[in-house]
């Protein structure tokens, strides 16, 4: 059984059909990335995996368990964590404060806030190990307002780890970031997968990135899978090269 399933997912708005049939399935540890040209319906089906759309029919599984409908609350407490492709922070806040009402609500269930309280080093150390993983440690007291876009982004992804995730799913990371801030991303994202265990599913426009980190590619049009496999099969793949006018898909 796979870690993540998506089984046979409509989703209509009035009359327009995002998504017609979708299916595919991701293993535990893997990183996946969902493509598409512009209104192809990846938000769409990120939205529906995560609580935030129900289904008009089929079903999301996790882990086993049937997600689908349920609402994001719920979806973060199995352990499935996201990210926009809007910056999602709180401006205001510090870069410490940020991380750590993430790490009281996820702590919610299991802490009274007199708990909480009464170890707060053992909060604050664990802020600080979260910031070290996305490399803003040192910005702890900063105005997340005054971080630039890329460590905006980062510190959303850690706002996202505290909640601790064993699914990380990341709406277009790079959005907007110079092409050394998305190297520096990904980079990023690669080892904390890999230290941290994390399954990972992205959606990417930079085709560099798709085929430099992904194990396995999932490609929508018109809201319906036209190729799923290996990053080889998918870069030869006729429907693909159609769907990107052979132009973003490099030898």
């Amino acid at each position: 059984m796979a870690f993540l399933e998506v089984r046979d997912i409509v989703k209509s708005f009035g009359g327009l059909r995002a998504l017609q049939d979708v299916s595919l399935s991701v293993e535990k540890g893997e990183i996946r990335a969902i493509i598409g040209p512009n209104g192809a319906g990846k938000s769409t089906l990120f939205n529906v995996m995560t609580g935030l759309l129900s289904p008009d029919s089929g079903e999301v599984r996790f882990d086993g368990e049937r997600i689908s409908g349920i609402p994001p609350y719920r979806v973060i407490r199995k352990g499935i964590g996201r990210s926009f492709q809007i910056t999602n922070i709180f401006p205001r806040m510090s870069v410490f404060e940020n991380v750590q009402v993430a790490l009281f609500s996820h702590h919610r269930e299991n802490r009274s806030a007199l708990t909480l309280a009464r170890n707060f080093r053992e909060v604050t150390d664990e802020v600080l190990a979260v910031l070290g993983l996305v490399g803003l440690a040192d910005k702890f007291d900063s105005s997340a307002s005054v971080l630039s876009h890329g460590d905006q982004k980062r510190l959303e992804i850690a706002i996202t780890l505290a909640c601790r995730p064993r699914l990380l799913m990341l709406d277009e990371p790079t959005a907007g970031m110079s092409r050394f801030e998305s190297r520096e991303t990904i980079a990023l994202l690669q080892k904390i997968s890999r230290e941290q265990g994390l399954t990972l599913v992205f959606t990417e426009h930079d085709m560099d990135i798709v085929f430099g980190i992904s194990e396995k590619i999932t490609v929508l049009q018109q809201g319906m899978v036209i190729a799923d496999g290996e990053p080889a099969e998918i870069k030869a793949n006729p429907e693909v090269r159609k769907a990107y006018l052979g132009e973003e898909i490099a030898e």
